[in-house]
């Protein structure tokens, strides 16, 4: 209603030119939408170091006004090839380290790189090709200015997923060891004469066979686990894996692990069947039963948070809501 009264008025320009751009710095849709609506000429008005509204809404990463202005005024040759004082395009200017508190709405140290990827390769699409080339005034390119600005978020990633990948490996070892020396030796012993186990008869073969499938997916998930996570200590760890090879890897190893130790703890659970259950001794594999579920339920509560968002920001829906079909995540791929 603000806008609608200053139509007409010369010194409009002066009077919304502020809260214009600090609308689109803070992210601020509702200013920047109805200042925009009612003069679109607003578009124009830049900064003291010539950063005009998209310009702030990609270093500050405010999706919903960027997604906003480019579906206002369009993919506008002569908007997204605007240069600053420095001779930055808007490509250099989204290759730069954003503030702290935009690279804190990702948790986890892997996303926050995936999402600075996603934002790159997001107005990678939209510019004409020269962008990507176009050199500013230090005499560097997007990719360059996206390379130097990030080359320590990178390190640090790469730290904290070769720490993440050591501990699965560690983990899945272990399971491993177990689940092939209870194929070796099964519960129960061997028959001497025929070499089949004793347990493995009518009275048991159901449950006895339901212990040789959870054994055997604990072992085969476990051998699974450790190649995807022995894949991710070969990586060469360049900024381009950030964004769909080392996250879809992580998914696929978080769930794999996930699969080996519970059918570790439901092979566990049959054992301790095997054992009490026909001893009358009713209580321990209930006690068994609770304490493995508790078990799986602890491992989930820990890990789902950060397995969630990765495959959210891996599969899920852009956060770039462009009418393009822009906005589409890829497959999996590695």
């Amino acid at each position: 209603m603000f806008c609608w009264g200053l139509q007409g008025s010369p010194e409009h320009s002066s009077i919304l030119k502020k809260a214009f751009l600090l609308g689109a710095k803070n992210g601020i849709q509702e200013i920047v939408e109805e200042i925009l609506v009612v003069f679109p000429d607003a578009i124009s008005y830049v900064d003291e170091d010539g950063h005009s509204a998209l310009h702030l809404a990609v270093m500050y990463r405010c999706e919903h006004v960027f997604n906003f202005i480019i579906q206002q005024m369009g993919v506008s040759k002569k908007l997204l090839l605007k240069v600053d004082n420095g001779g930055n395009n808007i490509l250099h200017l989204v290759g730069r380290m954003p503030y702290q508190p935009q690279l804190e709405v990702a948790s986890g140290a892997v996303l926050q790189m995936q999402r600075e990827l996603q934002w790159y390769k997001e107005v990678e699409k939209l510019v004409p090709v020269q962008a990507t080339t176009t050199m500013n005034h230090d005499g560097k390119t997007p990719m360059m200015v996206f390379d130097e600005d990030h080359r320590r978020m990178i390190q640090s990633e790469e730290q904290w997923i070769v720490s993440l990948a050591s501990a699965c490996t560690v983990s899945t070892t272990i399971i491993g060891t177990i689940a092939f020396t209870a194929a070796i030796q099964v519960p129960g012993g061997n028959n001497n004469n025929t070499g089949h186990p004793n347990l493995n008869n009518e009275t048991n073969e159901p449950t006895f066979r339901l212990f040789a499938i959870s054994n055997a997916a604990a072992l085969y998930s476990a051998i699974s686990t450790f190649l995807i996570f022995l894949s991710i200590f070969t990586t060469r760890y360049a900024a381009i894996d950030f964004l769909y090879s080392l996250p879809n890897r992580l998914i696929i190893g978080l769930i794999s692990l996930f699969v080996s130790i519970t059918s570790t703890i439901i092979a566990f659970g049959f054992a301790q069947y095997f054992m009490f259950f026909k001893e009358h001794k009713h209580w321990i594999p209930k006690a068994v039963v609770i304490t493995s579920f508790g078990l799986v339920t602890l491992f989930a509560f820990l890990q789902f948070s950060l397995l969630l968002n990765m495959m959210k920001t891996t599969y899920g829906r852009s956060m770039f809501n462009l009418s393009d079909g822009r906005n589409r995540r890829k497959g999996i791929s590695f």
